[in-house]
Parts: C-alpha cells; sequence; structure tokens
C-alpha cells in the first residue's frame, strides 16, 4: 500500500483524526473529505480544515446540505435534545444514511482524484447502536461501490473493534495522541479538545482516555 493512494473521510472528530494519522503511515498519498451538511457545529469543519492544514493535506468539502432537510435529529437541529436511546431505540444523534451517503460520495471523488483506498473511522465496539457504523454494513457497501462504479476500492476502517481507550493508544502509538486531544472536536455540544465533559461523546471519550492513561500509569 505504500505507493497507493488513500481518501480518508473526514470530521475532524478524534476518531477521524487518528485514522488521518494512521493514513499516513501507511500510503504515498493521502487526501481528505469532510461533508458540509448543515451540522449543529459548524466549527467541526474549521477544525478539520485547520488538521488538514497541520498535516500538509490536500482536503476537499462537500456540500451535502441535502441531508439536513431529510434527517432532521439532534446534530442537525438546536431544538433536538442530545439523549441515548430509550427501550433499545436509536439516539437522537443518529442521522439516518449518513454514512451510506457519506462513503457513496468518498467513492464517486476517490474516482476521481484516482484513490483506490477509502479510509472511515466508524466502530462497531463503542458505538451508539448506529445500524451504519457496523462491519457488515461496511462490507456490503464496499461491494456495491465496487460493483456500482467497476472499481476495485477497498474500505478501511482501522478502528472497527477498537474501544476508546484502544483508539486513543493507536494516536499515542502514531505519536499523535497529544495532537488528537488538543485539536479535534467530538463534543456533541461543539466544545473543541476535551469538550463539554456532560454529553455522551465527551464521556465516551474521556472514560476512553483516563482508562488508557491508567493502562500506561499515567494517572
Amino acid at each position: 500500500m505504500k505507493n497507493d493512494k488513500a481518501l480518508v473521510v473526514f470530521s475532524g472528530g478524534q476518531d477521524s483524526t487518528t485514522c488521518l494519522f494512521w493514513a499516513k503511515e501507511r500510503f504515498a498519498e493521502v487526501e481528505a473529505v469532510t461533508f458540509n451538511y448543515n451540522q449543529r457545529h459548524k466549527l467541526e469543519i474549521e477544525c478539520a480544515r485547520q488538521i488538514a492544514k497541520d498535516l500538509g493535506i490536500r482536503h476537499h468539502i462537500l456540500d451535502m446540505s441535502l441531508l439536513n432537510q431529510l434527517a432532521p435529529n439532534a446534530l442537525t437541529r438546536d431544538d433536538i435534545e442530545v439523549k441515548g436511546g430509550e427501550e433499545g431505540g436509536l439516539p437522537s444523534t443518529f442521522v439516518p444514511g449518513r454514512n451510506l451517503l457519506f462513503l457513496s460520495f468518498a467513492g464517486v471523488l476517490a474516482s476521481q482524484i484516482n484513490a483506490r483506498h477509502i479510509i472511515t473511522g466508524v466502530c462497531e465496539t463503542d458505538f451508539s447502536g448506529y445500524p451504519d457504523c457496523r462491519d457488515i454494513f461496511i462490507k456490503s457497501l464496499n461491494v456495491t461501490l465496487n460493483l456500482s462504479m467497476d472499481g476495485q476500492f477497498v474500505i478501511h476502517t482501522p478502528l472497527m473493534w477498537l474501544n476508546k481507550a484502544e483508539t486513543w493508544k493507536l494516536a499515542d502509538e502514531l505519536d499523535a495522541l497529544d495532537y488528537v486531544r488538543k485539536n479535534t472536536l467530538t463534543c456533541y455540544n461543539g466544545i473543541p479538545a476535551d469538550g463539554c465533559g456532560e454529553c455522551p461523546a465527551c464521556h465516551l471519550r474521556q472514560k476512553g482516555l483516563e482508562e488508557y492513561l491508567n493502562e500506561k500509569g499515567e494517572l
């Protein structure tokens, strides 16, 4: 893969930034794509833009505002509360079709820039019950992309079977832990770095960090 080109689906958050560092170690050339779907916190697009600049990565920002019209939820509306799923239901932060559309458009872009590899930070271990983060969905879509464009795309999911502590460990192994901690935006309330400390995303991120630092003997 050292001679190949890769495209990273990039939000500016902890997971996709870790994937960006992961891709830089493995591919000759890496580009990133961020989707603007009029998300609740536009700051995440600015974070993504700055990180791509810091890492010297060509950065594409695609307009996906139609998704906002189709999928009202806590990530696209200020008046919908961020909360977990009740009685097995999906959390209010689930955006129907988001990964399906993002990866499909990433495939189209990848074909234009001659990138065979597509990297996404989806995870089935510490996910929120999102069906489009499952390994079976990614494998299915990989087949569909190749059939639809007669291509040979490979979708990589380096975080698929990692919990948050292991994701922090991977960032550390990539010499990127401090950078990821200080420069990414994971918080559902739009606060960079360690975030608000109250929302589900912040709880998951902080719990994983504490577990990893404790494992290293740094807590």
